[in-house]
């Protein structure tokens, strides 16, 4: 991907979690996510924990986590020695099928979420990464912009297209894992009990 510019005032522009459009965030919370029975807080639990599909122990402490940003915090712990040696090449196709599964499983508030941002650049907003954001330069934003791009993509392809988005294949990479188990079809009818349920299972796959 290639460094992009955007014009500020042009623009939805998401960073805090707590502004208008902060439910674009992965770290925004009341967008749970439930994969092969476990329910993961936000979609920025389950991409961190992706990144230690060989190490179970690692998953669990980030999906035990109550917000994204402490998920991302015990991730960056172990990264340097434990995270899979393929990261770099697959986080772009990672992220975007943890994006699918949060517009799946939360279809009417992510959805109108993502409507409500019409046809506009959609832009995280970063102080320093230039991959999944953008920086700010005067009155303009320059990054690569991941994030947002996979967000626009998911506008145009499931929002202003119309395609439906009931059920989400895992990825096709090796050693797509959860608490040792592969991943299999998530779909987007799932039903809970919202307290406890996540770490009762996360402790039996793991003891």
């Amino acid at each position: 991907m290639e460094s992009r510019i955007y014009n500020l005032s042009e623009s939805i522009v998401f960073h805090k979690t707590t502004a208008p459009y902060g439910g674009l965030s992965n770290m925004a919370s009341g967008y749970s996510l439930y994969v092969n029975e476990i329910i993961i807080p936000t979609s920025e639990h389950l991409y961190q924990a992706l990144r230690y599909t060989a190490f179970p122990e690692i998953q669990a402490e980030i999906i035990a986590q109550d917000n994204g940003m402490k998920a991302k915090m015990i991730s960056n712990k172990y990264k340097k020695e434990y995270s899979r040696r393929d990261w770099e090449q697959i986080q772009i196709k990672v992220m975007r099928w943890v994006l699918e599964i949060k517009l799946a499983q939360n279809k009417d508030k992510f959805g109108k979420l993502l409507t409500s941002t019409g046809q506009k650049p959609i832009v995280e907003y970063s102080p320093k990464s230039k991959l999944w954001g953008a920086v700010q330069s005067g009155d303009q934003l320059v990054g690569i912009n991941a994030l947002g791009r996979l967000l626009m993509e998911l506008r145009q392809k499931y929002i202003h297209q119309k395609q439906d988005l009931f059920c989400v294949e895992p990825l096709n990479i090796e050693q797509f894992l959860l608490y040792n188990h592969p991943i299999s079809t998530i779909c987007d009818d799932f039903y809970y009990e919202p307290i406890g349920s996540a770490y009762e299972t996360s402790d039996e796959c793991i003891g």
